[in-house]
């Protein structure tokens, strides 16, 4: 069940691993890491891990609302 759906825990989790944050955008780990490696998105290590985990505040940040042209053209 995704991290975000869990009956358990009615409120999204704050913080997801890298596979959830992939599902939560759409997209595949590697564009994740890649997102990562251009700055576009912070992940936070674990200290005294290799373990990466993302804000889910952060990854909702990269959402953009596509515009809507108005009736004269512009968006």
């Amino acid at each position: 069940m995704s991290a975000w759906n869990d009956p358990e825990h009615p409120t999204p989790r704050r913080w997801l691993n890298q596979a959830q944050a992939a599902e939560y955008l759409g997209v595949t780990d590697r564009t994740v890491r890649v997102y990562v490696t251009r700055g576009t998105l912070t992940g936070h290590k674990i200290k005294g891990s290799r373990l990466i985990r993302f804000d889910v505040s952060d990854l909702d940040a990269l959402m953009q609302p596509i515009p809507i042209p108005t009736a004269d053209g512009a968006a």
